[in-house]
């Protein structure tokens, strides 16, 4: 009851003012970052189309596919996402000295692990929802995996 009071009154004159444009602030690149991964995925499987429409070689489209279903785990194919987060490390540091905000690298880990586990839902969901479609005609894997990629990316 002592200590209620006067938080309440810190937190609304501190703080609460400046919440919206901090969030704000740190959406940018938190967003920019999760585009990124969308942008990733879309033109790992355009290019995995194209490759199919050239070849028409299911052994290479399976040798795709697998590489597809890694690509949460490929750090050099996520680091241009990874490095949208980064510019927090920026933004919080004017946190940190007004707000005192500790664990800035916490803050940035964990936005880097929802970005590797949003890639891996993406991945697994594409291959769900593609998966029974191999037993189809293979003429129509193309046609197939761009609705699957827009269902996904949905």
């Amino acid at each position: 009851a002592t200590v209620s009071e006067p938080a309440q009154k810190c937190c609304t004159e501190n703080i609460q003012p400046f919440l919206t444009s901090i969030l704000e602030e740190l959406m940018g690149p938190v967003s920019s970052g999760f585009t990124e991964v969308r942008s990733l995925f879309d033109k790992e499987v355009n290019e995995i189309i194209q490759d199919f429409q050239k070849t028409n070689d299911i052994t290479k489209l399976k040798e795709n596919m697998d590489q597809l279903v890694n690509l949460p785990f490929n750090s050099v194919k996520m680091e241009p996402c990874y490095l949208k987060v980064n510019l927090l490390q920026e933004l919080l540091q004017d946190l940190k000295s007004r707000f005192k905000v500790y664990h800035i690298d916490f803050v940035i880990q964990r936005t880097q692990n929802f970005m590797q586990e949003l890639m891996e839902n993406a991945v697994y969901t594409f291959e769900q929802l593609f998966s029974p479609s191999r037993q189809a005609d293979p003429v129509k894997f193309a046609t197939t995996i761009e609705k699957v990629k827009l269902r996904v990316l949905k």
